[in-house]
């Protein structure tokens, strides 16, 4: 039997197994389905990585070399091209590799850490015919950049999530035309930089409140038909524009990848798309634990890192110490917040601070983050800025989650 198997070997899995081995825990088993460890970081050439943990700044192979690196200098165990079909009882890992065949282990821990998946054109529902030249912007990203492969040539955008920003530079740099980045919503999903850097330098035009209406081809995109839409995000008839391309990239959102949390009857958040988890990273189930973006969708692989250590450091002490039962504080999300995670705290457990991270829902400048258990306003958070794209982070600390009792609520301050 191993203390901890851990499934999935990019940023959160290397991590959390690092960490894990760190605090004492020696029979460690990482599984990965690729043929090697680095998850999408291998493809993500372009720099900003690492100013957080590093303090200084990385490309994503740099970032995940580190921790390759770092893990190699312990004794885990890695499984590479192997797939983990299911969780059973008494945290049983059914997995199958190109090596090993069927095989089948059992941890007295478990860290899901299988990071996320793009949303693709069907669960969008674009009308139009279906031809060749329509790819997500992170598939595009592993053609270009590790393949070697030039999708397309005269290139549509739909979404301006990170990936599809970072990808309108990228096929510029490769001597693609960039027409237009189209986004649903009144502002971006993006980081700021992302879009200074990717669109404003390379003065591709950014289409806010606009989405794809229609995409005309046969054997290849031919045209894509983009549209204004109001209120509803309904297309207004007579604002439509028509884009002579070859090539349409999507990205309109990452979805946590949780068949096999959902297999094991975990605890689901509908908000987050991932599991329930409490601050030290344990779902429903004792002994299994989540981190990075299989719970919830991060900004920035530093803070997927963050949270994947404090995931390793707590299986390390269920293993070794066990945890006892202590009171529980729920976390919602109030007027304006969209998700937070944790979603559960036990102050007991909590050494000195507990950091919460949590999204709006639209754009707010100059508003405060309130804190409320019940009737009492335990503390306010300003801000300058809040916005969909932008993971917000408050610290909590062990005195004021002291004062609380049942259910915690953060809500954006109403305008005065």
């Amino acid at each position: 039997m191993y203390d901890l198997i851990v499934i999935g070997g990019g940023p959160a899995g290397l991590a959390a197994a690092c960490t894990a081995w760190e605090k004492g825990l020696r029979r460690i088993l990482l599984v990965e389905r690729e043929r090697e460890l680095g998850g999408i970081l291998n493809q993500c050439i372009h720099n900003g990585f690492g100013l957080h943990h590093f303090k200084e700044e990385l490309t994503g192979p740099e970032y995940a070399g580190r921790f390759i690196q770092k893990l190699r200098q312990t004794g885990v165990e890695v499984l590479l091209d192997t797939m983990v079909l299911d969780i059973a009882e008494n945290r049983t890992v059914h997995m199958v590799g190109a090596s090993t065949g069927y095989r089948i282990e059992q941890a007295k821990a478990i860290i899901l850490a299988m990071g996320c998946r793009e949303r693709p054109r069907g669960a969008i529902g674009i009308p139009g015919t279906r031809p060749a030249g329509i790819f997500t912007a992170g598939t595009a990203q592993r053609y270009v950049n590790i393949e070697g492969w030039l999708p397309g040539k005269r290139v549509v955008i739909l979404g301006s999530g990170d990936i599809g920003l970072i990808m309108a530079r990228r096929m510029t740099l490769e001597g693609a035309k960039v027409l237009a980045c189209v986004e649903l919503m009144p502002y971006s999903n993006g980081l700021n930089r992302n879009i200074v850097q990717c669109l404003s330098d390379y003065d591709i035009p950014l289409y806010l409140s606009h989405t794809v209406t229609e995409i005309r081809g046969k054997s290849r995109v031919e045209q894509v038909v983009i549209a204004r839409v109001d209120e509803t995000r309904t297309p207004i008839p007579g604002t439509e524009q028509v884009f002579d391309c070859d090539t349409l990239l999507l990205s309109v959102g990452l979805i946590p990848e949780n068949e096999l949390t959902r297999q094991a009857g975990i605890e689901m958040d509908g908000r987050t798309g991932g599991a329930v988890v409490c601050e030290t990273m344990e779902t429903s189930q004792p002994g299994v634990f989540a981190c990075g973006n299989v719970v919830h969708v991060h900004d920035l692989v530093d803070f997927v890192t963050a949270e994947s250590q404090r995931a390793g450091e707590a299986a390390a002490r269920y293993v070794l110490s066990g945890q006892k039962a202590v009171p529980v504080l729920e976390v919602q999300a109030g007027n304006g917040v969209t998700y937070t995670v944790p979603q559960r705290i036990h102050p007991d457990q909590v050494e000195k601070a507990c950091p919460l991270f949590l999204r709006v829902n639209q754009v707010y400048r100059e508003r405060g983050l309130t804190l409320t258990c019940g009737e009492e306003t335990l503390a306010t958070f300003h801000r300058d800025h809040l916005a969909p794209g932008e993971m917000v982070q408050i610290v909590l600390t062990k005195a004021l989650l002291e004062r609380a009792a049942g259910t915690l609520t953060v809500s954006v301050q109403e305008a005065t």
